[in-house]
């Protein structure tokens, strides 16, 4: 059972990135749709798992050690071998400017909360990212293992003071009827790029899954945990009374009004969830791109030097603009996924 838990919190912690326990991204693609959002939430959680599962599956059949293979058997042996070698440039693109992205958090709230320079923010994470890349997957769990209960905690106990004051009258003025099918779009859209961020990660931790029922538990747990997450900061951003498109960080808005106490609480969070997205994008980048030890050690070095230098960049454009077209992209790998398993015969353990 442990081997599964530090699976689900390596998962957990690569999802609730800043974007995530800002509020951000529940508030673009679920809570801007209103009431339909939470239908959001439940339908994008699922896709997750089943994103989740078949990968599983998927790692379990074949010896994959990256996401290089991995594009491999789900496109297949084309003509067009540049679509492939395209594609697996595009997804580590992705995946190193969320990981600056990530840097360059870091050093912001350190600056908009404590008057710090940005700079020595990013310098901080940028160090302890690469002393747990030295340590290879091994540091990523471990990591995951401290940070990502205790930051569901917080989030558990933050949405439960939230959630026992909010009041009819609140919940109709904010979730909004709609009779569009947008929230569904958004729903797909948002499993969709977080099925890129996930599916290297879930390469990097392939050696954990034993057997298949590990792979049913794992699917299973982690899925009711971005439910629940997904629906507390939902919930949470009802208690916002100005415009919600001009906050940053909506959700960081409503718990620094309960107290003090509870804005340092969740600044912990924001932060934890930061490194803890930092870490796991880093390793996965790490993991498809280098293959000897050395050559991992220096693109570490200048992955996390480089991120210093460019933690002037805020991650709420790259979830605004860029995450929905990876979205596109992710879609088609779910699919890709789905029709792979069509012709896997389930292995016998």
């Amino acid at each position: 059972m442990k081997n599964i838990l530090n699976v689900v919190f390596v998962i957990i912690g690569t999802l609730i990135g800043a974007g995530f326990a800002s509020g951000q991204e529940i508030n673009l693609f679920f809570f801007s749709n209103g009431e339909k959002g939470i239908y959001g939430i439940i339908i994008s959680s699922l896709l997750m798992g089943i994103i989740i599962f078949n990968t599983l599956k998927i790692l379990d059949k074949y010896d994959i050690k990256n996401y290089k293979e991995l594009l491999e058997i789900l496109i297949g042996k084309c003509k067009e071998g540049y679509i492939k070698t395209i594609i697996n440039l595009i997804v580590n693109i992705f995946i190193l400017i969320s990981f600056f992205i990530m840097i360059a958090g870091f050093g912001a709230y350190f600056e908009q909360e404590f008057g710090i320079k940005g700079i020595i923010g990013s310098t901080i994470l940028a160090i302890l990212s690469y002393i747990t890349f030295m340590n290879n997957v091994k540091g990523l769990i471990k990591v995951n293992q401290i940070l990502v209960p205790t930051l569901i905690f917080f989030l558990v106990i933050i949405g439960i003071i939230n959630i026992k004051d909010i009041n009819i009258l609140e919940i109709n003025q904010h979730l909004i009827k709609s009779n569009n099918f947008g929230w569904l779009l958004d729903a797909i859209l948002y499993s969709g790029y977080n099925s890129i961020l996930l599916i290297p990660v879930i390469i990097t931790l392939k050696n954990n899954i034993k057997s298949k029922k590990d792979i049913v538990l794992i699917t299973s747990i982690t899925t009711i945990i971005i439910i629940l997450l997904s629906l507390v900061i939902f919930l949470t951003l009802i208690k916002v009374d100005v415009n919600i498109s001009n906050l940053e960080m909506p959700a960081v808005y409503v718990v620094s009004k309960i107290s003090n106490i509870f804005r340092i609480m969740y600044g912990f969070i924001i932060l934890g969830s930061i490194f803890t997205t930092s870490v796991s994008l880093g390793t996965s980048f790490l993991k498809n791109t280098v293959s000897s030890e050395k050559m991992y050690k220096k693109v570490a070095i200048i992955i996390c030097a480089f991120s210093v230098f460019i933690s002037n960049i805020g991650f709420s454009n790259l979830i605004n603009l860029l995450y929905p077209l990876f979205g596109y992209l992710g879609i088609i790998q779910m699919i890709q996924e789905c029709r792979l398993l069509k012709n896997i015969k389930t292995k016998t353990y």
